[in-house]
């Protein structure tokens, strides 16, 4: 009977908490639908560029489900490449056919190998060779970003980089947060002449100091002892990382205004952090569907992993991530303004 009486008080429990309830039924079933649209998305097409004088190979490559882009001179097409709008260029030397990858995603990259292969294990064009030749034609292929062996963890690296710095701050934040006003420490606080916003900045700059050494310790031992790629500036993935901490911070403790437990924190976590993951870059947004593209927009990691490959593996400067550091540091002003808000409903009357 003691056995029985527990088991009910367990799921009454369960049974009142709505919450934990949507979390162990709905939960499961919306993150697997997002696997779903993620693992099943379109195959991946590969976009090209050709010099002017390569157009003669255009018709093979429409038979081999490419997109394809003309550029009048070498120029135009380099340009296309470094701002990422196609993922190789195709050229004409002296010596013969050049391929430049943009080299920055192997996926992409292997995509663009596969097309390659079978373009040139044909002869060259008469058109382009005064007659068909005996062997087909090698080209050459260099890499603008990267190189034939950068290895998988220096293309994800950047990207885990940001994800283990966000899901950490967040966590963190959010339960110490909780805890804060569970304790009656946040309420004692708010009935103080203490103002809103200043509690919120408060707490910010309490849990951010922990956040900086968090930020440097991950980005130095990824790069410094795991060895990941790194082209551009620490100063730079500093940056981001910092940033990427502050969005976490004020996201973790806005979210934990609408928990009344640690586990009800911990709920937020496949519901939040979890699809900004699968958005991240992890996976080619181009193969979703556009309006999961478009939801992957709205979310601060996609940002912070563009920002750490332009700087880790493209070795780009501030005018790559100055856009995406002004975006960064809109979500954090804008989840610190609803933190003031939210406290709202904690103040004693």
């Amino acid at each position: 009977m003691r056995i029985r009486a527990i088991a009910l008080r367990i799921l009454r429990q369960f049974i009142h908490d709505k919450r934990t309830m949507a979390l162990m039924f709905i939960a499961p079933l919306l993150v697997l639908s997002l696997m779903n649209l993620v693992f099943n998305g379109d195959k991946y097409t590969p976009k090209l560029g050709l010099e002017k004088s390569m157009v003669l190979y255009a018709d093979r490559l429409a038979s081999l489900d490419v997109d394809i882009t003309t550029y009048s001179d070498a120029a135009e097409g380099d340009a296309a490449l470094r701002s990422g709008e196609i993922d190789a260029f195709i050229k004409l030397e002296a010596a013969g056919p050049k391929v430049i990858l943009e080299g920055s995603n192997p996926a992409a990259n292997q995509a663009v190998l596969v097309v390659l292969q079978d373009l040139f294990s044909q002869p060259e064009p008469a058109e382009a060779a005064g007659g068909l030749q005996d062997a087909p034609v090698r080209p050459e292929i260099s890499y603008l970003y990267g190189a034939e062996e950068m290895k998988t963890i220096d293309r994800y690296g950047p990207i885990m980089i940001g994800v283990f710095v966000f899901f950490f701050v967040f966590l963190i934040a959010g339960v110490s947060l909780l805890r804060e006003r569970t304790s009656g420490t946040l309420e004692r606080l708010l009935s103080t002449p203490l103002q809103r916003r200043e509690i919120v900045l408060g707490y910010v700059l309490g849990f951010g100091l922990f956040t900086v050494l968090q930020a440097l310790l991950i980005s130095w031992f990824s790069i410094k002892v795991l060895g990941i790629m790194m082209a551009g500036s620490f100063m730079y993935v500093l940056l981001i990382t910092l940033l990427m901490a502050l969005t976490a911070l004020t996201l973790g403790t806005l979210l934990s205004a609408f928990a009344a437990n640690e586990l009800q924190m911990i709920q937020f976590i496949p519901l939040v952090i979890v699809p900004q993951i699968f958005l991240s870059g992890l996976f080619p947004l181009d193969t979703l569907p556009l309006w999961l593209q478009r939801l992957g927009l709205l979310t601060p990691i996609y940002y912070g992993s563009e920002a750490l490959m332009d700087i880790m593996i493209r070795g780009k400067g501030w005018s790559a991530i100055s856009l995406n550091v002004m975006i960064l540091l809109g979500f954090s002003l804008l989840f610190m303004a609803l933190n003031v808000l939210a406290l709202r409903k904690h103040r004693r009357m």
